[in-house]
């Protein structure tokens, strides 16, 4: 997550490629750890159909041949890339840093939770969970290297800063990274599949079985908080609220801080993202008791005066000094006083379907 050069400006090396990736900013993927004896707790007896069944998918991997590098891959990339002007080449790169970086964030996570747990539930699926998104991370890592660059995982895992979450913020916030992930690859792919000559990497002829995995990995968070749904009522409804609206914030700012790679792909930031915002919403019916009004006039309002400031603070930290230092508390003040703003807008409740499991419809 990203501006539209690399958090630390233009790369041009793997130890840039790994220091951007090591960044912590309020757009980048962040690395986290958690309360593994809470993990370990974790009940799934009430919806066991469901989870025996999505179990049964994740054995049968479906995807084991298919993020792999064939011939075909690199004769189109050797054509492709000398046709990318310089600032869709940079944020082609971006693109893929924050990816791999995030993809790696649920690698590490979800080893880390398997190693520390004894619950065989959690045990089978965290392992399950970490298979795929290693192989996303590795793949996403070969595309880096046609650059001439690529992240040191290794490295990246040992110096990236971790943040402690709950298990419960943990469930919300990679519940709707998941999906939100799949929203995001399966609009980008549809829209590639029916202009196939906007396709300027054969990357993205991978995005709909990446994203299926995606989507299963929401599935498997959807089930952990339905068979508790403590977790999804009372004051937990307030944290809900607080990260689908980080969530949607997060990726609007940066959408519109890198728009050379949407207008490539013949998408436009804001229409692209509000697309994006129906299709989350849509999925998270399935788990959560409310969804944001993105259609509010008001609140896409408030997403691009979030834009618009995280651009005048880009100005400021460049300007530096004292009087960048000050604007830089300023605007920090702003953003926070619009976010609070849009946290407070009215949203919209549902209710919660007897069926917890959804198909990747999209």
């Amino acid at each position: 997550m990203s501006t539209t050069l690399s958090p630390a400006g233009a790369v041009h090396s793997s130890e840039d490629a790994t220091r951007v990736a090591e960044a912590n900013t309020l757009l980048s993927p962040k690395f986290y750890r958690t309360d593994y004896a809470a993990m370990d707790r974790i009940d799934v007896s009430p919806v066991r159909a469901e989870w025996d069944a999505m179990m049964a998918e994740y054995e049968g991997d479906n995807n084991h041949d298919h993020f792999q590098r064939t011939e075909a891959f690199a004769d189109e990339v050797a054509m492709l890339m000398p046709r990318l002007s310089p600032e869709l080449r940079q944020e082609f790169i971006d693109f893929l840093i924050s990816s791999v970086t995030s993809e790696f964030s649920g690698c590490v996570l979800y080893n880390e939770i398997r190693k520390h747990v004894s619950n065989p539930d959690i045990k089978a699926l965290m392992g399950f969970m970490a298979r795929d998104e290693s192989r996303h991370a590795s793949f996403i890592n070969q595309s880096l290297k046609d650059f001439g660059l690529g992240v040191d995982l290794g490295g990246l895992k040992r110096t990236k800063a971790y943040t402690y979450f709950k298990p419960k913020y943990i469930f919300y916030a990679t519940y709707l990274s998941e999906k939100i992930g799949y929203a995001r690859y399966i609009t980008i792919f549809r829209q590639l599949e029916r202009h196939p000559e906007l396709r300027f990497h054969p990357i993205f002829r991978w995005f709909e079985r990446w994203c299926n995995d995606e989507f299963r990995h929401g599935e498997s968070f959807a089930l952990i908080m339905r068979a508790n749904p403590h977790l999804l009522r009372g004051g937990n409804t307030l944290w809900i609220r607080f990260f689908l609206l980080a969530v949607y914030a997060t990726m609007y700012v940066r959408d519109h801080t890198r728009p050379a790679l949407k207008q490539a792909m013949g998408l436009e930031p804001t229409a692209y993202d509000y697309a994006v915002f129906n299709i989350t919403s849509e999925i998270t019916k399935q788990v959560f008791p409310l969804t944001l009004d993105t259609d509010r006039p008001a609140f896409r309002a408030g997403l691009d005066r979030l834009f618009q400031i995280s651009q005048r603070m880009a100005a400021a930290k460049a300007r530096g000094g004292l009087v960048g230092k000050a604007q830089q508390l300023g605007l920090a003040l702003a953003g926070a006083g619009t976010f609070a703003k849009l946290y407070c807008m009215p949203v919209k409740r549902n209710p919660l379907p007897l069926q917890v499991r959804m198909s990747p419809a999209w």
